[in-house]
């Protein structure tokens, strides 16, 4: 049985991290986002799995939305607080339902955190070239809100409806 808290833990198998970063597999390119794909690596995968395609049951996908909301400034937001605060109750992803505890990260760094935003967005969701990247003064604006997992959940409701 997979617990329904996910959160730093064992990597999913092939997903091994080097001293310099992540190892890739003969013929993948490097990301354009190294930090953020270490991070990515060693805090979300194990529940999101390693392409960001998500856990049937567990956690949702991240190839999608995430492109989506850096588009917007609400979208941005909640894209920060999600990792600052976490995330916990049902929502709704690609017409599937997960009610899961995704945990807070706030214990690592604006520019991680910005770093594994730019991962998740750029290389896993693949928004456009129009779509600024985030930055470390984005999740420090947001650091200043503080919230529960619950906000979270209850501030993407606002943001889901307007996400094409």
């Amino acid at each position: 049985m997979i617990p329904r808290r996910c959160g730093v833990g064992l990597l999913l198998a092939g997903n091994l991290l080097g001293a310099g970063g992540v190892v890739f597999a003969a013929g993948e390119s490097a990301p354009q986002f190294p930090e953020g794909a270490a991070s990515f690596q060693q805090n979300c995968a194990v529940c999101h799995g390693a392409s960001g395609a998500g856990l049937p049951s567990l956690a949702p996908p991240l190839t999608a939305y995430p492109a989506r909301y850096a588009a917007s400034a609400e979208g941005r937001r909640q894209l920060a607080m999600t990792v600052l605060y976490g995330l916990f109750g049902e929502i709704a992803v690609a017409d599937k339902r997960f009610d899961f505890k995704m945990p807070d990260f706030a214990r690592l760094d604006d520019a991680t955190l910005a770093a594994t935003l730019n991962f998740v967005v750029f290389e896993l969701a693949h928004a456009p070239a129009t779509v600024a990247p985030l930055t470390a003064a984005e999740i420090a604006a947001e650091r200043a809100h503080p919230a529960d997992g619950a906000a979270v959940r209850e501030h993407r409701k606002t943001v889901v409806p307007a996400t094409p």
